[in-house]
């Protein structure tokens, strides 16, 4: 591989991997508190989507002071795509322990990401909150639409069983998310059917085989 190549794939890693990590640190006790803000916000959406999400509320049902709530989270297209991140990281979690089962690392994202996309289905007032607010998100959220993209490459990456993937790869998985992006708006809008969604999918994840690392024969 190019040095070039290859310093760009290392330069990617630390990227990868900050998905993984809360910055600045928290403390135990503000850890905490930004939990029950994440899981208010997630309640709220689940029962009335993007709009039933009020920073006053949350504030009340996560019992810290609107002050204190705006400080963690500038606003709420801030919160709600925090609140995609830690879904998602949730995610990775339970796919963690029951990986896929496919026999190439296409097969495996596809199921990967089907299985993510079911888990939204199934609370899709909260799946169309937080994929509004990716929507809407200006320049002033990008730290935390950031994470959102790092979290899925990460859950992309673990499907696929890499950890140093060339910058072939990287490309083929940003093309991944976006499509798993695009599907969620489809559907969520009546667009698409799951089925689409599944075809639509599979599809993209061919990409992988054609980055495919060939041994010197």
């Amino acid at each position: 591989m190019p040095a070039e190549a290859k310093t760009s794939a290392k330069a990617a890693q630390p990227a990868v991997r900050a998905a993984q990590s809360v910055t600045p640190p928290l403390t135990e006790r503000q850890e905490a508190r930004r939990r029950r803000i994440l899981h208010a916000s997630a309640q709220l959406a689940s029962r009335g989507g993007f709009d039933a999400v009020q920073m006053r509320e949350v504030a009340e049902s996560s019992q810290v002071a609107l002050g204190t709530l705006y400080r963690y989270f500038p606003s709420k297209v801030h919160l709600l795509v925090a609140t995609m991140q830690d879904q998602l990281a949730h995610m990775h979690g339970t796919l963690r322990k029951k990986p896929p089962a496919g026999d190439t690392a296409a097969e495996r994202v596809a199921e990967t990401l089907m299985r993510a996309f079911r888990a939204l289905q199934r609370e899709p007032h909260l799946a169309d909150a937080m994929v509004r607010a990716l929507t809407f998100a200006d320049r002033s959220v990008s730290p935390e639409v950031d994470q959102v993209s790092r979290q899925t490459t990460v859950i992309i990456l673990d499907a696929m069983g890499l950890d140093d993937p060339t910058p072939a790869q990287l490309s083929a998985v940003r093309v991944i998310e976006h499509t798993w992006h695009s599907a969620l708006i489809t559907w969520l809008s009546g667009r698409a059917s799951i089925a689409q969604v599944k075809i639509d999918i599979e599809t993209v994840c061919r990409l992988i085989d054609l980055t495919e690392v060939k041994e010197p024969g």
